[in-house]
């Protein structure tokens, strides 16, 4: 039993069917088998064509063999295995004699194995992570190519030594394999065992049983049905398994492996599972073996590759590829979780544009015979080819398929599934579509992709690495083209049942791809060679294993392998075996922790020992360091004398001229710039926009303070840089967390530095924020984008590194995530990993930096214009002066070459040490080794002569840094050591530092330039040492930074150049490129712009001009190496740099534009060694020297010994000839640039110059890899760089292939909204687990991120948004309310009698009505109403205020800013917990909850029926009565007089509102000191239900419509009314339970919306009741408390209206000294209605109705109260209220504004009417044009205006006299009156002729009669008899601007005869 038949010959064809037939149906219990014959002739074709071509082709046969999975839909049927003998031993890995069989422990141990046996691994179901060792006689296993293994077993146990176990079954139960299913020796024994060198026996190859591997993958398709799988649905990618990307993502399972559930769920397949993956854990058996591959010395010749993994299941017998369900389920899922898996012994790495987990490499799943890969390979071809699968045939999705075996030298070839997931995820129809319907659009065919990956191959030059981007942007553009009619059907019509059939266009064959393929191919010289192979891949790889070994494919970069054999599909597979490319592609497989490994490995074993022997060998005077011995001993007595001569005539000079004179050296002070004060209101905006959504997020009104935390990665620069900022923005004592002195400790509190230490520091700042709930915490993440690995990942590394998984386990924490408190602040310069499918931030809460410029225009003019990524780019377009982003091509050359003859050595190595090489030698050659010129790059030469002169061209020694990004630390120590040793053989210590800057470690330099340092920055103390990188301004150093990642360390304005030659250029992803160039953004001045200079034409110039630069403007010049790239004439690189102006003549000669020319420092040394001037024109290259005759001589030079001598010609020019630059020399290399030149900043300058004098107008110079160079600045279609089109971070992957480009005119937004759409967050990410996938209720409502470009000032930024966070908070605590003084105090009656009594509490009523009535307005608001007169007086004008314009009333009033107090008035933007009931928030009442109720009254004056309604919230329903429960309202409950419970207040408010929904303060609650109240707010009818939707649980009293443009006097009347008509309704309902009708409350308050608080004015009089000598105070009190107090007046009903003060800051104590007045009240009333019965408020009225109501009140006898040691304070609210009234024209398409003057018009005149009540134009115009009526009264203040029965604002410059017509009214005596004017406003019949005859008129004083219409006009002029004393005019009449259907008011005037 359970043997294969697999390697028999064909007679046995029918043996072997007849057992599968019978053998599978044993093991079924449901399926009838096929029938045999059938099974046997059916595929006659089939086997014809595989004779031919030498290869079985019964998969059909494997496949039914079956693996012993079971079928999907039949229920497991467990295998019976034998009970074991009692007493033998029965542990996992022991065989029953007890003896231990796991490798782990034997594999060093002596294994006696008879001959003919080999040692192999069996895998055991219950010890997935262990290997069984096993003796097994070869002849029963499978050769090489998986054929002739022999039936049956023959094996021993080596642990007991049993022999002559001849049944696999026998033999699986002795070693205690503990199946559940058919033992077979196919599925258990996996692995040959080898011994490595150390001879310990080590995991092999995987043995090759034929088509194991694959025989079940066709069933791959149908798991998706099964139950494991949910079907997939249109809103997203689903995630069967916690561990698992979505469709489009690179399935992470094994290659081959079907789509399994988790091993658990099918006991019975469990035996199936491989080596390498357990449902996304690593078998941690295996993990050793791929990370000690690089450790391994020497390594095993062969290590466990191919390893088989995941449960394949069978199929159902009768199922054939064909069938429809093999597609059902769309594309499969993969089940890995980060699983690295091994491939050809290294691990794979994210890898650009991999869509997928790139952490993952498949597992090379074999099939067929293995291919030997060559044991010389590396040798002879110089690096390690790079294979990547491609198609695979016979699969239902083209893959899991027919990859050979590979055996032999794996070391030296690197396979990889990219290719395979590319294709994969190309295979899947976008999701766009499939919502249409689109089942008949097809994918893109296998031989279409492999043809257009051939056409991609071929386009790529021989310095391109093939991308899996581009190809993938490829396969949706041919997809898109070949489906362009389908996709536009389906976008356009509606879908239909059945979509018609798409026009078949001829496909590519199988056949015809060869053919095909090899046509593309044979026009690129060979550069993509074909292979046709007839029946198998690894015949191709053979062969091409061959080629490559015969020296064949040296030109050949990419070999394409296609065996297109069989009709139905094709294999392929791509091999890179360019060595360029193949180098660069298998490194980029390594993560960053492998790359770290692979170079310590290197470093550690000296393996790079063999590169510093090679460049001993360059040097033809021998070794370098020997030469340098040489040098130091020669120079040493010569240099010390010199450099002490040169530091005594230094400080000699210092001493006489006083401090070095240098003014180019300031730091910058620290200051807001504009854009940084824009960005923090957006963040400010956006936290209120928190604030006020109805989600009660964020409750701002609740915090009193701000505090912060700022979390950075854990660099110590960073770190202290933060500091600094926190420090020297004043923050911590702008938000009062510290007092004046902060001292750094106190500062360190708020920085949180994210390494092991962090978690206690985050603890305390929890608690604190669980501690302070009324302080609003910031938690700042700056830099976050890094860290952002799960802290679920963290657990598996946690011994390893504490640090993995910070950021998640600290800021995604519970406790963050629930404090209401807390807001999160996310600030980066690479948001991409936080903006996923599954980000926490919403869209909403993203505050991206904005642009400088909109439309052309300069939104935020700054001084200083930020020079980042994309001007970097902009500078190397052709017509800019100075290319900043350069490469180095003799660099590249050398490393390329380097890389052929150390092919094992990682690229990172070579390129440290050959750049290292190049600083030395250029280091040599400027300090007089001039031959060393030759072994150094133009570029590197041009940096250190800049670095190592520029101090001397200034008088302080200020130079120049030199950035030298070595991301590796291990190599930037090497770097660091060996620059160090150079530079102190070349005696240059004191000339410049090198400083190690590593992320762990502060900054170290030593003594001599920290004393210059502090001689610079005038620093005392003896014990500073710079902390960033920023104190080192002006200090020349090279600046070695290392560490993988840049953690946002700022660099000083003396950084000019920044070499990035170094980065791991295969890490093309766009975070890590954009934050290396990040390190070079820099700020120039706006003043010298760097944009196209002045073009001028060519120039003659004198010597003079042309020194006039130095050296560092060599920039002007392009980079030859640039041009190159540019122009089509080839560069020559000069051989020799020591030509007069350094390297700048090989510049110019090769160069785009040349500037200036300037004078080089090699000038120096030509003075010390004068043969080097001779041979150097001789020495230029041919090319160079043509190039220079043709432009006239060689280029001009200027020699400058030392900054004081003038410059003085070069002695080599000949004299008297002629310097100039003439155009041919200025584009003498051919480059396509206007021979014009450029004049960057003032061509003549100071003969010396600081070097930091251009740093402030130049940014640094960056020089980077090719082929990062080629990235950046290459631009596709769009003209968007390449590099924004990759994949945005390391921890995120795309979310389908099928996704458009990026495009260049994209916002930050709309970049944003992309990658929310198409990336999601790889399973290490901290986002992975929140899978809410963009809905709303998946993001953070307090989390919000700030991106901006590095270095442009974002910390700056966030900073000033915490102190104008802390200012708003204490802004929402304070308000703004008006504080004037009383107006006409100096008119104030001088009566003799005072209320005397000053400490009473309360009026004495009888003193109180021998007070006499104050007419006088003294409330500031009345400044401009006219002045009411109650006696004869001599007033002059001028005692009247100074007059305002009309406009100015509200703009000019002054105000103050009040905190607010605990007993506040609040509008509807303050939450609270106290206030949520209050306001209806609350769980037991629903929102809106609430009845509208009508209640109708009659009012005889306005002869009808008034109807109001009353909006009454439930909760509120007890303050009424109705007739039953939810029936009629009957009445509003009033209390008695004679209730003395202080639990609540008796007079229910009212408050007339229109405009101020939010606004309007009617949160009464804390005013009221939670006292029960009733309060009602009184609206217009259109206002209703936005003032119910913001204040649900608020009463509402709503207007009749009539009153929709009605004012405040209608609002008034109708409340006066109503509350009478109510006091009625109670008195008659109380009396039926025995209540007097006067026990009654009659009061009511009447209420502005902007009274906010209230204060009790403490008066201390020393005891005596009338003592006129007092002191007091002022305090803020409830309403609650005021209002009883009023209400506990004794007699309270014998007043009619009682007031209060208005507030204000300049209240003298005689205002005080009295506590009542008989005067006006506004503002805040409590009315007696009962008294006021017969007296209302005019309901047409909209300004002054108080006033006028005030004296109608005090004419009917009745008592008006002010208290005034009460006060109110109003709040200044600029929206709604009176100013809700527009006046405009009727005519709509008037655009003029309308003036007050044209208010009123003649009647029928064609005047344009306006729309406005007729009672506001007239009030609005007798307020302005009075004067145009009553002439004589002008500032006439001793004859008024005679004014009856009503009081009408004329203006401030007249004054008016009140009068009364009623009978029995109290008026003043007017005996002593000439009146100047009569109005006579709409009088009633109290007003008659014989009223007016009483009073007297001064000559030509005049009349203005108002009535309704002119009919009632005439009938007063009339009935009044007018006519006898005044005279009438026609053209005297005149009416309100109103059209006749909004009944204008009408007016006659008349002069008095």
């Amino acid at each position: 039993m359970g043997n294969s038949y697999a390697g028999q010959l064909k007679t046995t064809r029918f043996e072997e069917v007849l057992h599968n037939s019978i053998e599978a149906s044993l093991r079924s219990n449901s399926l009838v088998p096929r029938p045999i014959f059938s099974q046997l002739y059916l595929e006659a074709e089939q086997q014809l064509s595989a004779l031919e071509g030498g290869s079985r082709v019964d998969n059909e046969e494997e496949e039914e063999e079956g693996d012993g999975g079971l079928e999907q839909n039949c229920p497991p049927n467990p295998y019976q295995m034998h009970p074991p003998p009692e007493g033998c031993c029965t542990t996992d890995g022991f065989c029953q004699a007890g003896k231990d069989l796991r490798l782990v422990s034997i594999s060093s141990e002596p294994i006696d194995i008879p001959a003919g046996f080999l040692l192999v691994g069996a895998k055991s179901p219950s010890l997935p992570d262990h290997l069984l060792v096993c003796a097994v006689d070869k002849r029963f296993l499978p050769d090489d190519n998986g054929h002739n293994a022999l039936l049956g077993f023959s094996g021993n146990c080596v642990g007991c030594g049993k022999k002559g176990f001849c049944y696999f079954t026998e033999f699986s139960n002795h070693i205690n394999l503990k199946l559940t299913t058919q033992p077979k020796k196919q599925k258990h024994l996996k692995y040959y065992l080898v011994r490595n060198a150390q001879g310990a026996l080590t995991k092999g190859p995987l043995i090759c049983w034929k088509g194991s591997e694959f025989r079940s993958r066709q069933a791959s398709m149908g798991a998706c049905s099964s139950s494991l799988f949910p079907p997939l649905d249109s809103s997203g990618p689903p995630a069967p398994f916690p561990g698992e990307p979505g469709p489009g993502t690179a399935p992470s399972a094994p290659l081959g492996a079907p789509q399994a559930g988790p091993a658990s769920d099918h006991p019975a397949l469990t035996a199936a599972l491989g080596a390498a993956v357990f449902n996304g854990k690593d078998s941690p058996k295996h993990q050793p073996l791929v990370k000690n591959r690089l450790s391994a010395v020497p390594r095993p010749s062969a290590l466990g590759i191919l390893s088989n993994s995941g449960p394949p299941k069978k199929r159902h017998k009768g199922w054939s590829p064909e069938s429809p369900s093999a597609l059902d389920g769309g594309y499969p899922q993969g089940v890995g979780n980060r699983a690295k898996y091994e491939s050809a012994g290294v691990t794979c790495m994210p890898q650009v544009g991999l869509v997928g987990p790139a952490s993952v490499t498949f597992p090379v799943v074999a099939s067929g015979e293995p291919v030997s890969v060559p044991d010389n390979l590396l040798k002879i071809c110089k690096a390690k080819p790079v294979i990547f699968k491609g198609n695979h045939a016979m699969s239902p999705p083209p893959g899991h398929g027919n990859f050979p075996c590979l055996c032999g030298n794996l070391n030296d070839v690197v396979v990889s599934p990219l290719l395979y997931t590319c294709y994969q995820n190309s295979q899947s129809i976008s999701r766009a579509y499939e919502q249409y319907g689109a089942s008949t659009i097809q994918p893109i065919s296998e031989e279409m992709q492999l043809l257009l990956t051939v056409y991609y191959l071929v386009q790529l030059a021989a310095d391109q690495v093939p991308l899996m981007e581009d190809l993938e942007q490829i396969f949706l553009r041919s997809w898109r083209e070949s489906h362009l009619t389908e996709i536009r059907q389906y976008q356009q019509a509606p879908p239909q049942p059945f979509p018609p059939v798409p026009g078949a266009v001829a496909p590519v064959t199988s056949a015809q791809l060869p053919w095909l393929a090899g046509l593309a191919a044979s026009s690129c010289n060979d550069s993509v060679h074909i292979i046709e192979c007839t029946y198998s891949l690894a015949e191709g790889l053979s062969e091409m294993f061959r080629l490559l070994i015969e020296g064949k494919l040296a030109k050949t970069n990419y070999v394409v392998i296609i065996c297109a054999c069989r009709s139905a599909a094709i294999d392929s597979c791509i091999a890179v075996t360019g060595k360029y490319q193949a180098r660069i592609l298998s490194e980029s497989l390594l993560t960053p922790a492998e790359y770290q490994k692979e170079v310590n490995y290197e470093l550690v074993t000296g393996k790079v020992d063999s590169l510093g022997a090679f460049f001993s060998t360059l040097c033809p005077e021998g070794d370098i360091d020997i030469l340098l011995d040489k040098f130091h001993q020669e120079n040493q007595g010569l240099l010390s004398s010199s450099l002490t001569a040169s530091s005594v005539t230094k400080s000699a000079s210092l001493d006489v001229s006083g401090a070095p004179a240098c003014t180019s050296y300031h730091l910058e002070p620290h200051r807001i710039r504009p854009f940084q004060l824009a960005v923090a209101q957006k963040l400010l905006s956006h936290v209120c926009s928190i604030a006020d959504s109805s989600t009660q997020n964020l409750d701002l009104g609740s915090f009193e303070k701000v505090d912060f935390l700022i979390c950075i990665p854990p660099s110590e620069v960073t770190y202290q840089q933060t500091l600094f900022h926190v420090w020297h923005s004043g923050v911590l004592l702008e938000l009062g967390l510290e007092k004046e002195h902060v001292t750094r400790q106190r500062v360190e509190q708020y920085v949180l530095k994210l390494d092991a230490e962090a978690q206690t520091k985050f603890k305390s700042f929890l608690q604190n924020s669980f501690q302070n709930p009324h302080t609003l915490f910031v938690l700042i993440h700056d830099h976050a984008h890094w860290d952002l690995v799960s802290s679920a990942v963290h657990n598996l590394y946690s011994q390893s590194d504490p640090s993995v998984g910070l950021v998640d386990r600290l800021l995604n924490c519970k406790e963050v995530k629930e404090a209401p408190n807390i807001v999160t602040l996310h600030v980066t310069s690479f948001p991409y990993a936080l903006q996923t499918q599954h980000t926490l931030v919403s869209p909403y809460n993203e505050i991206h930096w904005p642009a400088s410029y909109s439309d052309g225009v300069d939104l935020y003019p700054e001084n200083k214009k930020y020079f980042g990524l994309s001007e970097f780019i902009e500078s190397t377009l052709s017509g800019h002066s100075l290319p900043l982003l350069r490469y180095d091509s003799s660099f590249e050359a050398m490393v390329t070459a380097l890389g052929k003859r150390f092919p094992r050595l990682h690229s990172a190595v070579i390129r440290t040490f050959v750049l290292v090489q190049h600083y030395a030698a250029a280091m040599m050659a400027v300090s007089g080794l001039s031959q060393m010129k030759n072994y150094t790059s133009v570029e590197t030469l041009e940096i250190t002569q800049n670095l190592i002169n520029s101090p001397k061209q200034c008088p302080c020694g200020h130079g120049l840094m030199v950035l030298l990004r070595v991301p590796c630390s291990p190599l930037a120590a090497v770097a660091y050591e060996r620059l160090a040793h150079v530079r102190a053989r070349l005696a240059l210590e004191e000339h410049f530092e090198i400083i190690l800057g590593n992320p762990a470690s502060g900054i170290t330099i030593g003594k001599h330039f920290l004393k210059q340092l502090r001689v610079w920055q005038n620093i005392e103390d003896a014990e500073w040492r710079p902390q960033t990188y920023l104190e080192l301004e002006g200090l020349p150093c090279i600046l070695i930074f290392s560490g993988m990642d840049p953690h946002g360390e700022s660099l000083p304005r003396s950084l000019r150049y920044c070499d990035l030659r170094l980065i791991n250029s295969s890490c093309l992803v766009r975070t890590a490129l954009e934050q290396e160039l990040g390190l070079a953004a820099y700020f120039v001045s706006s003043e010298a712009p760097l944009e196209k200079g002045a073009r001028t034409e060519a120039l003659e110039s004198d010597a003079e001009k042309l020194s006039s630069t130095d050296n560092e403007d060599e920039e002007l010049v392009t980079e030859g190496s640039t041009s190159e790239k540019r122009s089509p004439v080839k560069r020559e690189r000069s051989c020799s740099h020591d030509s007069a102006s350094s390297s700048l003549s090989s510049k110019a000669s090769s160069s785009a534009p040349c500037g200036e020319s300037s004078a080089g420092p090699s000038q120096v040394e030509r003075a010390r060694s004068p043969p080097s001037c001779g041979p150097s024109e001789e020495a230029r290259a041919p090319g160079e020297r043509q190039r220079l005759r043709a432009a006239g001589g060689p280029p001009s030079v200027i020699s400058r010994h030392s900054p004081g001598l003038t410059p003085q010609p070069d002695p080599s020019l000949k004299s008297g000839q002629r310097v100039q630059v003439s155009a041919p020399s200025a584009s003498s290399s051919g480059s396509a640039s206007s021979p014009a030149l450029p004049a960057a900043g003032p061509l003549v300058l100071q003969a010396s110059q600081c070097s930091m004098t251009k740093a402030c107008r130049q940014p640094p110079v960056v020089f980077l890899p090719k082929l990062v160079y080629d990235m950046v600045t290459s631009t596709d279609g769009s003209g968007l760089p390449k590099a924004a089109s990759l994949l945005p971070s390391h921890s995120v992957m795309w979310a389908s292939s099928f996704r458009p480009l990026l495009s260049k005119t994209m916002t930050s937004t709309e970049q944003s909204l992309y990658y929310r759409q198409w990336t999601v967050p790889r399973p290490g990410h901290m986002d992975y687990g929140n899978r809410a996938e963009g809905r709303v209720d998946g993001f953070h409502p307090r989390r919000l991120l700030l991106s901006g470009p590095p270095q442009i000032g974002k910390t700056g930024a966030y900073l000033q948004f915490l102190s104008i966070l802390s200012r708003m908070l204490i802004r929402l605590t304070e308000v703004d309310v008006y504080d004037e003084e009383e107006i006409n105090i100096n008119l104030r009656e001088d009566s003799d009698w005072h209320y005397l009594q000053l400490s009473d509490p309360w009026p004495d009523l009888e003193l109180f009505k021998k007070l006499p009535f104050d007419y006088i307005i003294h409330d500031p608001k009345y400044e401009d109403a006219s002045l009411i007169c109650s006696h004869h007086q001599s007033v002059k004008s001028e005692d009247r205020g100074t007059h305002r314009k009309p406009e100015d009333l509200y703009v000019r009033r002054q105000t103050a800013r009040m905190r607010l107090s605990k007993f506040a008035a609040y509008n509807t933007y303050h939450h609270c917990e106290q206030c949520h009931q209050y306001m209806g928030f609350h769980p037991r009442y629903q929102l809106y909850e609430s009845t509208l109720h009508a209640f109708a009254f009659s009012y005889s004056m306005l002869g009808e029926e008034i109807q109001l309604h009353f909006i009454i919230p439930k909760s509120k329903e007890h303050h009424f009565v109705f007739s039953q429960p939810g029936g009629q309202l009957e009445s509003m409950r009033l209390p008695l007089v004679t209730d003395k419970s202080h639990e609540y207040i008796k007079s229910p408010t009212f408050t007339p509102t229109t405009g101020r929904h939010e606004h309007g303060l009617f949160n009464l609650y804390h005013a009221m000191d939670g006292a029960s109240h009733l309060h009602v707010l009184v609206v217009k009818e259109y206002e209703m239900a936005i003032y119910k939707k913001y204040w649900p649980n608020h009463i509402m009293l709503v207007l009749p419509s009539i009153f929709n443009s009605a004012g405040v006097g209608a609002a008034h009347f109708l409340i006066k009314e109503l509350s009478y008509h109510n006091l009625e309704l109670e008195r008659n309902r109380q009396e039926e339970l025995g209540i007097k009708p006067q026990d009654i409350w009659p009061f009511i308050v009447i209420s502005d919306d902007s009274c906010v608080m209230w204060n009790v004015v403490d008066v201390d009089s020393g005891g005596e009741r009338s003592s006129r000598e007092f002191s007091w105070s002022e305090r803020n009190v409830s309403l609650k408390h005021i209002m009883q107090h009023i209400e506990a007046s004794p007699n309270i009903t014998h007043y009619a209206l009682i007031g209060m003060r208005k507030w204000s800051s300049k209240t003298g104590s005689h205002e005080v000294r009295e506590p009542f007045s008989r005067c006006h009240v506004h503002d805040f009333i409590v009315l007696n209605v009962d008294l006021t019965q017969n007296v209302q408020y005019n309901q047409n009225r909209f300004m002054c109705d108080d006033v006028d109501f005030n004296l109608r009140v005090h004419s009917a006898g009745l008592l008006l109260c002010r208290f005034n040691r009460f006060s109110v304070m109003k709040k200044q609210i600029s929206v709604g209220g009176h100013r809700s009234f527009h006046i405009t024209s009727k005519v709509s398409d008037s655009p003029m504004a309308v003036v007050p003057a044209q208010y009123i018009c003649a009647p029928d005149s064609k005047h344009t009417f306006l729309a406005a009540p007729a009672q506001l134009l007239l009030e609005k115009f007798l307020q302005h044009h009075s004067h145009r009526f009553f002439p004589l009264s002008l500032k006439n203040l001793g004859h008024p205006v005679l004014s009856v029965d009503c009081y009408l604002n004329l203006g401030s410059q007249i004054s008016v006299c009140y009068v009364s017509s009623r009978p029995h009214s109290l008026n003043i005596s007017c005996s002593d009156f000439v009146f100047s004017g009569l109005l006579l406003y709409l009088c009633d019949s109290f007003v008659g002729a014989s009223f007016l005859k009483k009073f007297h008129f001064l000559k030509g004083a005049t009349l203005c009669v108002i009535c309704q219409d002119r009919n009632s006009l005439r009938q007063t002029v009339v009935r009044l008899e007018l006519e006898d004393e005044w005279q009438f005019r026609l053209r005297d009449e005149f009416q309100t601007a109103n059209a006749k259907e909004d009944r204008p008011l009408f007016f006659l005037t008349g002069r008095h005869i």
